[in-house]
């Protein structure tokens, strides 16, 4: 086994390898940029190097670089993680040049399947059933137009040497196609360095299934049963479970059988996953193999018992695979739930900034449990638009899909961060979503759930205002309805609300979304009432803001609320609650003036390309410019018609949200 492995990725990928090292006794080196000098990863490693500037291209993108960090430090392997280098043959080449041990697969796998339309071509060869499609190096518009009319549409742009969702479009007509191929093809150029592209039949109501497999220098390769990874935005997955609900046993196995027909063609080593598109009919169609361990690996580790980085570790050291397939059982299901800093209200686009709140339940890390939470964040930490928005992976088990569903819903209830958009809500909304409760999936299914999971904002009920007036309550030193004496020396110091008049009238307002909340409270004889209705209540300080107990009637209602400035999380009754308490003090030192005309950032990100100049006269929905951000392309249209007055950035730089673009002018009608 290795002495010293250099990591040479980030986040929470970084921290699970660093974790099996130290359970390994192997000594870990990380690396890191200039941006993620005090990252977890770096503090949890027992070394650390820095390799480069915050652009990836200048640190994890570097090869020079950490090949020259894994000399300094003695690493006799380097791991890629997954994403940067993880299937690049280039840097699996330089670590075999400096006699480094890449943990991962041979070169000449990752070029045989980085290539997605030569992955295609030597698939088929092997006898593994293909998509309807053109995966030929032709790449003339009006060849791929045409090639898009015999296929059929929808087609589905892919860029050959994509991953991670990016490069991707689905084309409904020719009339769309010429402007979907070139923006993927940006896209492509922009995230992988290759604009290359292949076309497929998009498939109706397809399911999104893939094979973890793993090889050995001895020739043996086994797989480890299948994940359903049908739940996705924006071609990148949202919520993976293991094993893959409804399949049938015939074709687990066959798609298990076809997965190792797929890498025993390339004479693949270490970790890999095989994906395939499915359809109803139990047909399934290979989609391409990913030279890495996956972003999903947890379900599989929950389901198996097993350690799949100590495997990668085992197998790259030499050693034989520890199990057959035989001897590979099921245990139970798991679901891993990804959060990440986004705005699921808004396209699911990223969102940086300062996390003030972190909360999760409590679980266990890197491990297997009920519950396990894989991060590289912490409180204080900040999400750059350097890297990928991920936050955390909530990952969670139990002996059946409905018990392990149950726990995935109620850990992410006990999950709160505060600082910038999370996806955690919605998580919430899709967990304990009728048609992913029944297991009704497909990639479309978001879309097609669209009304169920983004909800208008919740009307607020008199229980939910009582509890942000309590929470107001509390922040002014009342913890409960009953006043308790005491003595102090000076009656002016008293804060029991005491008035001569008898009784103390509170008007508070509250907030959400764009709705005003009003709420009256009055104090008398050391008890209080809410819109003259007596409250019987108690609350408790915690690390974040209060537990709130407070009894109606018959029914006791309980409410852990979240504060942040003046802003209130909380969950009651299955809903989520965010209101805002409008301090009229705070109110009058701050105003948000709006230029009519001008257009915004939805997003930071920097401007990738402008199509108009100033004088330009342009229609409503017309593309004005397109921005970038996480490798991701986000065009801002005209709201309007309307004249082009000023143009407030250029091509490459970078601008934060809210940021006004340019300034438009309405045309008089």
């Amino acid at each position: 086994m290795f002495h010293t492995i250099l990591i040479a990725n980030r986040g929470e990928i970084a921290c699970r390898i660093i974790s099996t090292c130290k359970q390994l006794g192997i000594r870990s080196v990380a690396v890191f940029s200039d941006v993620d000098a005090s990252a977890l990863h770096v503090q949890l490693a027992d070394e650390a190097v820095n390799i480069g500037e915050a652009e990836p291209e200048k640190s994890y993108l570097n090869i020079s670089a950490i090949i020259q960090a894994a000399k300094a430090t003695g690493a006799q392997a380097i791991h890629p993680g997954y994403g940067f280098l993880a299937e690049s043959e280039a840097f699996a080449l330089a670590c075999a040049e400096s006699q480094l041990v890449f943990i991962g697969p041979p070169a000449s796998a990752i070029a045989a399947m980085g290539n997605k339309s030569a992955a295609k071509a030597l698939m088929e060869e092997a006898g593994v059933p293909l998509v309807p499609g053109y995966h030929g190096n032709e790449q003339h518009p009006d060849f791929l137009s045409r090639a898009a009319v015999e296929i059929g549409f929808p087609v589905l742009i892919k860029a050959s040497s994509g991953g991670g969702g990016k490069g991707m479009r689905i084309v409904e007509d020719v009339d769309t196609f010429n402007d979907a191929l070139l923006s993927c093809q940006r896209e492509a150029q922009s995230s992988f360095g290759n604009d290359h592209v292949l076309l497929e039949r998009y498939l109706a109501k397809p399911r999104h299934i893939e094979i973890q497999v793993f090889a050995d220098e001895h020739g043996n390769i086994v797989h480890l049963h299948e994940r359903d990874c049908s739940v996705q935005r924006r071609h990148q997955k949202v919520i993976e479970e293991a094993p893959a609900p409804g399949i049938s046993h015939t074709q687990r196995e066959a798609m298990g059988a076809a997965a190792i027909a797929a890498a025993r063609a390339v004479n693949y080593v270490g970790a890999g996953t095989v994906e395939f598109i499915c359809e109803s009919d139990g047909s399934f169609y290979f989609m391409e193999m990913n030279t890495r361990l996956q972003v999903e690996h947890p379900v599989t580790e929950q389901i198996t018992g097993l350690d799949l980085v100590e495997w990668q570790l085992r197998v790259a050291a030499g050693f034989p695979l520890p199990l057959t397939q035989k001897q590979i059982a099921v245990n139970g299901h798991a679901f891993e739930a990804r959060i990440y800093a986004e705005n699921p209200d808004n396209q699911f686009l990223p969102s940086i900034g300062m996390i003030r709140q972190l909360v999760f339940p409590l679980h266990e890390r890197f491990t297997h449990g009920e519950v396990r939470v894989d991060s590289g964040i912490r409180e204080g930490d900040v999400i750059s638009p350097f890297y990928d928005p991920m936050i955390a992976k909530l990952i969670v088990h139990g002996p059946d899909r409905d018990s392990a569903l149950a726990a995935l819903s109620n850990a992410l209830g006990q999950t709160h961060i505060q600082g910038l958009h999370t996806n955690v809500r919605f998580l919430q909304r899709l967990a304990n979503d009728t048609a992913f409760a029944e297991a009704d999936l497909d990639t479309g299914l978001i879309a097609r759930r669209e009304s169920q999971l983004f909800p208008d904002t919740p009307k607020l009920t008199p229980e939910a205002l009582a509890i942000a007036a309590l929470t107001r309550l509390a922040e002014q030193g009342f913890y409960s309805n009953q006043h308790t004496e005491s003595w102090v020396e000076d009656p002016w110091d008293n804060t029991d609300g005491w008035r001569l008049s008898g009784r103390w009238k509170q008007q508070l307002q509250f907030s959400a979304g764009d709705q005003s909340y009003p709420v009256t409270l009055h104090h008398q004889d050391g008890r209080w009432q809410c819109e003259d209705r007596p409250l019987q209540w108690q609350t408790h300080l915690t690390t974040y803001g209060y537990l709130i107990h407070l009894q109606l009637a018959q029914h006791l209602l309980n409410a852990r609320v979240y504060v942040d400035h003046h802003q209130y999380h909380f969950e009651l009754l299955d809903k989520h609650y965010e209101l805002t308490f409008d301090d009229p003090v705070q109110q009058s030192h701050h105003h948000r003036e709006t230029e009519t005309g001008s257009l915004t950032a939805p997003m930071p990100g920097k401007v990738l390309s402008i199509a108009i100049k100033a004088g330009d006269v342009v229609k409503s929905g017309q593309i004005l410019l397109i921005l970038e951000a996480m490798k991701m392309e986000h065009a801002i249209q005209s709201p309007h018609e309307g004249r082009v007055a000023e143009l407030f950035y250029s091509v490459g730089d970078q601008v934060d949200e809210g940021a006004e673009l340019l300034a438009l002018e309405q045309t008089e009608k």
